[in-house]
């Protein structure tokens, strides 16, 4: 399928808005979080739940919504992660208290894996060779639009309605994806897979997730006690299990082969560094805008707008760079440019002028992020086999979440901001400046990384955008873990 066709422009469209419905809610969320906490009188640890809730979900399936699809067709499974994701957001929104608000979003992370991988795989699988890159780059530049409006969208309506609409705007959404995905965007599947689903694995992989984030979150609040430590025993047994089950499985959730290439481990590696950096970002910024600073929600969500501008204005573009020059160097000049913009957002102050102290570090911040999002998706996808679409995009945004997920857990415990001090606007500024500096260093460590671990001819297997195939490279071979050579290179 061309991408300049009607058809294309379909799939793309609705890639774009049910996987846009995931990350928003990703980050909407977050400039709420002050106003939910003083409605619900929620302590950190409650708002940190509101947060992982969804993460957790979203994070330990997602390999199995990558897989459901790869087997029963990607379109379905996207179509079904849809509607149960305007369901959950009803849910969401008619919470009667903190509790109930916390089971809707880990009931909206269950939908959100089956949601997530089979947007970027329908693309993967739709679109002919001289196409994907393109769609690719536009797919990561709009979903990440989606993603920087999230504080934004979520200020408005947190100040002219209520939190609770930030959940309401996805019924329309939902309701628009589900009906034109089955009438637009054409199914594919994994026609090699067979054998029954790795519901083990899944399991597995969910109970050693669930039990270290549980861990992880109220251990640094309520102490050690025997609930936290029998947690981190169950999740760190759960992880090892995971892994056995999926060596030993014939029909693995997550085949450990698809890890035989290097340049695939070194992408979802720089990704998790990123991630973990960027996600503690989302965390706070808004917070500390609003509490420390004394913004409004509208206003606070504002205040992120040259990063929606940047992100929508420069992905394709970043996308197309990546292509012609390799991700080699976008991947290690945009965390390194990442780390700017947080090392500049340690600089604000109460009383400081949004033009002077914020808008840059927003710039600087905006500028990294366009360097990162779409070489790193075109580096995850060109790195594995193209009958694993699904799995590889599973595998990648399972990174992300898990990235994103463990510095929530972690970050509040080490800047101090246990307890009820979220809301106090000296220890979260306090809390801010140390987690900038935190989160800096971790993103110029991935910057690094990319440098070391990422080849430039990665994307070479991959057409240029004007649709020539590129040479020819020879083909890699590698053995999987049961000694088989496996072919990692090269599209067949």
């Amino acid at each position: 399928m061309a991408l300049d066709s009607p058809g294309g422009r379909w799939v793309v469209a609705i890639a774009v808005l049910g996987s846009g419905l995931a990350f928003l809610d990703g980050t909407v969320v977050n400039v709420a979080l002050p106003e939910i906490g003083r409605d619900f009188g929620a302590s950190t640890g409650s708002l940190q739940w509101i947060l992982n809730g969804y993460l957790l979900t979203l994070a330990s399936l997602i390999l199995l919504g990558g897989s459901l699809g790869d087997r029963y067709g990607r379109r379905r499974i996207f179509v079904l992660g849809a509607a149960l994701f305007t369901a959950a957001s009803l849910l969401c929104a008619i919470a009667p208290n903190v509790g109930m608000l916390v089971v809707a979003r880990l009931f909206q992370g269950v939908a959100g894996a089956l949601l997530t991988p089979g947007s970027l795989a329908m693309i993967e699988a739709s679109f002919r060779r001289g196409d994907r890159a393109r769609a690719i780059g536009a797919w990561s530049g709009l979903a990440g639009v989606a993603t920087a409006l999230g504080p934004l969208l979520g200020g408005y309506l947190v100040d002219a309605v209520s939190w609770r609409a930030i959940f309401l705007i996805n019924l329309p959404i939902g309701v628009f994806v589900v009906a034109v995905a089955r009438r637009h965007v054409p199914e594919t599947r994994d026609p090699t897979v067979a054998g029954h689903l790795d519901i083990r694995g899944a399991a597995l992989g969910a109970l050693g997730l669930g039990g270290t984030t549980y861990a992880l979150i109220e251990g640094p609040g309520n102490g050690v006690g025997t609930l936290v430590f029998a947690a981190a025993v169950a999740g760190v047994a759960g992880l090892a299990g995971f892994l056995v089950t999926e060596r030993r499985s014939p029909n693995p959730m997550m085949p450990l082969a698809i890890f035989s290439s290097r340049q695939f481990r070194a992408a979802n590696l720089v990704t998790f560094v990123v991630y973990a950096a960027l996600g503690s970002v989302f965390f706070l910024l808004v917070a500390f805008l609003q509490v420390s600073l004394g913004y409004s929600p509208m206003a606070a969500g504002s205040a992120t707008l040259p990063v929606t501008a940047l992100m929508l204005v420069l992905s394709a573009r970043s996308g197309a760079l990546a292509q012609r020059i390799g991700p080699r160097i976008p991947l290690t000049a945009g965390p390194l440019v990442i780390a700017a913009g947080m090392l500049l957002m340690t600089r604000i102050d109460p009383g400081d002028s949004y033009v002077s102290s914020i808008l840059p570090a927003m710039v600087v911040f905006g500028l990294g992020l366009v360097l990162v999002v779409a070489p790193v998706t075109s580096t995850v996808l060109a790195a594995a086999d193209e009958r694993h679409a699904g799995v590889a995009s599973g595998v990648n945004n399972a990174v992300s979440r898990v990235a994103g997920l463990l510095a929530v857990a972690l970050l509040p415990a080490f800047a101090g901001l246990t307890g009820d001090r979220f809301y106090d606007p000296s220890a979260l500024a306090d809390g801010f400046r140390f987690a900038m500096l935190s989160c800096a260093a971790l993103a110029a460590g991935g910057g690094v990384l990319a440098w070391l671990t990422i080849s430039s001819d990665v994307l070479e297997r991959m057409p240029a955008p004007g649709g020539e195939p590129a040479a020819p490279r020879p083909t890699d071979f590698s053995c999987d873990v049961s000694g088989t050579p496996l072919r990692t290179s090269g599209r067949h």
